[in-house]
């Protein structure tokens, strides 16, 4: 019997499904882009400011998109009540969540409409199979951004240490960027990954470019020289540059501090080994970091973009690639890449 798994991308604007078949050709395996979870919770609260009821938010550390719907509910004069362990979805410092107005409480206050925050609700997961006709998954694996917790630290430069630790520690290797056993700072990682039944996860930045390793062309490309991949995210840009297999550099920063004539400039730089680690990290980004560059990789110029703003390099010598027939699922298939490049399927 084909074993079924459920590859699930979660970002901040849409959650990108594949419902993958062993031994199935993956044009004819079920794919949904369907909202965000965090989405769906910001719509929720919306709701509730406009009945004018306080709310009381339970569950689970999540993807924390729905900030500004809260932030609009306490201006509009309501109350946002939360669980600890779902406050952590809007910030890991409670002492400040508290001081912008979030009320902690471990039980339901009077009067207060729940609002269930969790990347993966499996009730609702085996409702929505049901409904299609599919059968439940023999694994669920799924990709989330985790900015990590890094008590005391700057988290934009503590989640890229973890790139570095990446990049140095498990000399780019792509597919120790899908996590069996999670790094003890990525909170939101750790409940997903309990969330879905312990299937592995990973970035939802390491799920873009273990999607391009699905595109054959990519790979035998990066074998002759380097090349460097773009993921313009909705949240986050994230590069980096590929060579023989191996990851030799990543730099990420957020996409909504960049304007095409800049993230063209970075990547230059970038894939040259020219640009600083301390250039993007001031500029608000998270960082940029490079092993030694090999001469045999012919300074990484061929440029393939991806993500849902890849547009933004319209018009420049890049190539728009899809991975799967299917650009808006890449993460999913680099999910069922690192699965395949790890010996799982």
């Amino acid at each position: 019997m084909n074993r079924k798994i459920l590859s699930l991308d979660i970002g901040s604007g849409t959650q990108d499904v594949l419902y993958y078949i062993e031994g199935v050709e993956v044009e004819n395996c079920f794919k949904f882009v369907l909202p965000s979870p965090a989405r769906v919770v910001a719509e929720l609260i919306k709701k509730q400011t406009n009945k004018g009821c306080d709310i009381y938010l339970t569950g689970k550390n999540m993807g924390g998109g729905f900030g500004r719907a809260v932030n609009a509910h306490i201006k509009a004069g309501y109350k946002v009540f939360a669980h600890p362990r779902a406050a952590l979805a809007l910030g890991d410092d409670l002492n400040r969540l508290e001081k912008n107005g979030i009320v902690l409480s471990t039980c339901l206050p009077s009067g207060c409409v729940p609002v269930h925050l969790e990347d993966f609700n499996s009730g609702w997961w085996n409702c929505f199979l049901s409904a299609a006709g599919l059968e439940q998954p023999d694994l669920v694996v799924a990709s989330v951004q985790d900015h990590g917790f890094h008590p005391g630290k700057s988290n934009r430069m503590g989640r890229f240490n973890l790139w570095k630790r990446f990049l140095l520690d498990n000399k780019g290797k792509p597919e120790e960027l899908l996590f069996e056993t999670v790094p003890e700072e990525f909170t939101r990682l750790s409940e997903l990954q309990k969330s879905i039944g312990g299937g592995q996860v990973c970035d939802t930045g390491a799920a873009a470019v273990l999607g391009a390793f699905f595109v054959d062309e990519i790979v035998e490309r990066s074998f002759r020289e380097g090349i460097c991949l773009i993921n313009v995210g909705n949240s986050h840009t994230v590069s980096f540059l590929l060579f023989e297999g191996r990851v030799h550099g990543v730099y990420e920063h957020h996409t909504g501090n960049m304007t095409p004539e800049k993230l063209w400039s970075d990547s230059q730089l970038f894939r040259k080994g020219e640009l600083s680690f301390e250039s993007v990290f001031d500029d608000y980004g998270h960082g940029c970091a490079t092993l030694d560059l090999s001469e045999k990789a012919c300074g990484f110029i061929p440029t393939y973009v991806m993500g849902p703003r890849r547009a933004m390099l319209k018009g420049y010598p890049v190539e728009f690639p899809s991975p799967g027939g299917d650009m808006m699922l890449a993460g999913c298939f680099g999910l069922i890449k690192g699965l395949e490049l790890k010996g799982t399927v």
